[in-house]
């Protein structure tokens, strides 16, 4: 039986492979751009005052006729929005005027790095190097708030932790709009002597729920596709990327008590960051004794399975052109050979996760030209003695090169090499070594989309197998979404630097949806979507250890709701013991044995951009021998512009038969967060989880006292719940400023 699936297994491969060579050789002709725009070059002196009442804005090329992309992409857009572009030797000046319905504008804040969801805002893409992966984006609400960022996978990721100097100014009225926006080319990579970019802007307009493009994007993308742009073509040639060298020290005053062991602690840090422009497209990151104590925290999560959960890196130092050394590997974070947060934290002797210092680092990444791409990175970490931790160096190296219209395939090394020769540190743990390469399909019109990669691990005495594949396709016209994917991940496979939760893995994954457009009534787009997912063990002879298959019901609301429902049957096969509780001292299901269960899933999630938002997720049926009831919802209040206040809640009740456990796990979490002005923010969150017995509050206020240099005031508290008594309390006083030279 398991060489007859083996045989399956190989079969599908090259069916996916062949599949692969076909459309890649298919894709040479990038898509026709349909829409140009040009930024006219003046030396006339324009004050950024969000008016366009200088003379030069009247002769400028304007970006115009926008298209609706929701609720429908087939007609015009209803509100007029014009685009104008400028260029000086040193800004490049947009100026944009937006028609409105009479009403209050959706705003849920003044902080930088607003939600597109929540906030009429109008967004500018720019692939300076026009290769329809990765661009840069600028968002302005008409409150003239700011979020900038990068966007990678061809539009499908958004980090907006990437900051730079630019500036807007905004005027209101009753029936319209204006923004003045002023970017400067040296913060910017392109190729020197460029005379045109990728370009589109697209609005989002909640106060009468409709998007908008200036290019027409299919509704079966996403608005943020770089696939379907129009071209921004400069009057005169730019010039070099002249980024200047920035500095950004910090220091920070830290006091702490830890009530466990009545340990009380303060401290003084100091260090910073450095980025220095290597070429027009290369960007040099240097840190030097980094301090995170800012970073937003994580939120709490119940987690039932036997696997480790991914959460997002939030640290700014690792954002820059993360994409180039976070993408490699498994499509579904199922294999990653590389993901920056295991940098700075270390197991201690009892094998809790600490934080573990990070000594310095320096990352070299960005566009070598239009083709190339390359990532170089190297930290070193700190010593730690008493929990038994050695410094090490990590490092990755990372070379990408575009093929096609947008696809592309890269190589990379990662290396964990351990410092120094600690009496605890046994010879396996001296290294850890990842080599691979990796296909990324993007077809010109973004229809097809994939990914083929193949990478092996290496330890001390350990050079043989250990492999980590996958092949898988996405097929997404307008009205169908199928998926073919396959993976095998080997037993011995090892990535100390990236995120791999199970191993002795093959696994072979379908999808198909189909997704009807109404014309009219309640329903903006809704589909039935099937599933099938199966995982065999190549080491137990390819037995069958997991398996989910589903049926669902998708839809999205004309007021931008949406709701889904689903029947699922899972198979799980155990192969030891586990309690899905985690309740200590339980008796866990035993191993070797396969469960079969059922479940239903219902979720709904009202319009994002009322003021009162609410939200609700329910899951019923059997889990392993017994059965599971999950409920949730979250609740949001929007106080415009200043306040916004959310509460959420998750219940699971378990009920497993005797003489295993049952559990009830509960968490709550509340976040407000207070603009009281384009430079002062206040955000609180408070989580309470029943399983983890604690309590926790971090709040954070904020003074940007000048572009991109901030005081932040951090407060950290945790309770034990079930005495309630303090357990560990904080206090972290940090000023960064950033210095260009």
């Amino acid at each position: 039986m398991g060489n007859l699936k083996l045989k399956y297994s190989k079969f599908y491969l090259k069916t996916i492979v062949i599949g692969y060579l076909f459309f890649s050789s298919t894709q040479g002709y990038a898509q026709q751009t349909t829409k140009n725009v040009t930024a006219r070059f003046t030396d006339q002196e324009i004050v950024l005052d969000g008016v366009l009442n200088e003379e030069v804005w009247k002769t400028a090329d304007i970006a115009g006729d926008f298209q609706q992309f929701f609720p429908s992409d087939q007609v015009p857009a209803q509100f007029k929005t014009e685009v104008r572009l400028l260029q000086t030797d040193d800004y490049l000046y947009v100026g944009i005027y937006a028609e409105k319905t009479f009403g209050d504008y959706v705003v849920s804040t003044l902080k930088r790095d607003f939600g597109a969801m929540t906030n009429d805002n109008i967004s500018l893409l720019f692939d300076t190097f026009s290769d329809g992966t990765t661009a840069y984006f600028f968002g302005v609400t008409p409150y003239g708030v700011l979020r900038e960022g990068l966007v990678s996978e061809g539009g499908a990721a958004f980090n907006n932790t990437w900051d730079m100097k630019w500036r807007a100014e905004a005027t209101r009225f009753d029936d319209h709009f204006v923004i003045e926006v002023a970017i400067p080319f040296t913060f910017l990579k392109f190729p020197e002597g460029s005379t045109s970019w990728r370009f589109r802007p697209y609005r989002w307009n909640n106060q009468v729920n409709q998007q908008d493009s200036w290019v027409k994007v299919p509704q079966n993308q996403i608005l943020s596709s770089l696939a379907d742009m129009g071209e921004l073509r400069f009057e005169r040639p730019l010039q070099k990327s002249r980024t200047p060298l920035a500095v950004i020290p910090y220091i920070n005053a830290l006091a702490d008590k830890n009530y466990t062991i009545e340990e009380t602690r303060t401290d003084f840090k100091f260090g910073g960051d450095a980025k220095i422009a290597v070429s027009n497209g290369m960007n040099l990151d240097l840190t030097l004794n980094p301090d995170f104590s800012n970073v937003e925290v994580d939120d709490i999560f119940t987690n039932l399975t036997r696997f480790e959960v991914r959460l997002p890196e939030k640290r700014q130092f690792f954002i820059d052109n993360s994409d180039l050394f976070e993408n490699f590997g498994n499509a579904f974070n199922e294999a990653k050979p590389f993901f920056s947060r295991r940098i700075g934290l270390a197991r201690d002797t009892m094998g809790n996760l600490i934080q573990n210092d990070i000594i310095g680092g320096m990352r070299l990444s960005g566009k070598l030209n239009k083709d190339w791409r390359l990532g170089v990175l190297n930290i070193q970490t700190a010593k730690d003695e008493a929990n038994e931790i050695p410094s090490n160096n990590n490092m990755m190296l990372a070379l990408q090169r575009k093929v096609g219209a947008r696809s592309n395939i890269g190589v990379f090394w990662v290396n964990r090499q351990t410092i120094g020769n600690e009496d605890y540190i046994t010879p396996e743990e001296n290294f850890n070594r990842v080599i691979g390469m990796d296909y990324n399909l993007a077809s010109a019109d973004n229809i097809w989309n994939g990914k083929a990669y193949l990478h092996k691990s290496f330890q001390p005495g350990d050079y043989n197998g250990n492999l980590s594949a996958q092949a898988t396709v996405t097929y997404n016209p307008r009205h169908w979404r199928i998926i073919e994917d396959l993976v095998y991940i080997d037993e011995d496979f090892t990535a100390d630097l990236g995120f791999v939760p199970r191993k002795d893995v093959l696994k072979w994954g379908n999808g198909i949806q189909y997704i009807a457009y109404p014309k009219s009534g309640i329903f903006n787009t809704h589909g039935i979507r099937a599933l099938s997912v199966i995982y065999w063990r190549p080491n137990l002879d390819y037995k069958y250890s997991d398996g989910r298959y589903s049926l669902s019901w998708e839809t999205a609301f004309r007021n931008q709701a949406t709701a889904e429902a689903s029947l699922s049957n899972n198979y799980i096969f155990l192969t030891g013991p586990f309690d899905p509780t985690r309740t200590q001292g339980a008796v866990p299901l035993p191993g070797n044995i396969g469960y079969n269960f059922n479940n239903v899933d219902l979720s709904f999630q009202s319009n994002n951009s009322s003021r009162l938002t609410y939200g609700a997720t329910a899951s019923f049926g059997e889990f392993f021998n017994g059965n599971l009831t999950a409920i949730g919802g979250q609740v949001g209040l929007r106080i415009q512009p200043k306040a916004q206040f959310s509460l959420a809640l998750d219940y699971n009740s378990i009920r497993l038969p005797e003489p295993y456990a049952d559990a009830d796990i509960f968490f709550t979490t509340f976040r407000s967060e207070i603009t009281f002005s384009k430079s002062l923010f206040w955000t609180t969150l408070a989580q309470f989880g029943n399983q983890q017995k604690n309590l926790g509050i971090n709040s954070r206020l904020q003074w940007r006292f000048a572009p991109l240099s901030d005081l932040y005031l951090v407060y950290n508290d945790n309770y034990f719940t079930d005495v309630f008594a303090p357990r560990f309390r904080s206090i972290n006083l940090k000023l960064t400023y950033w210095l260009n030279i």
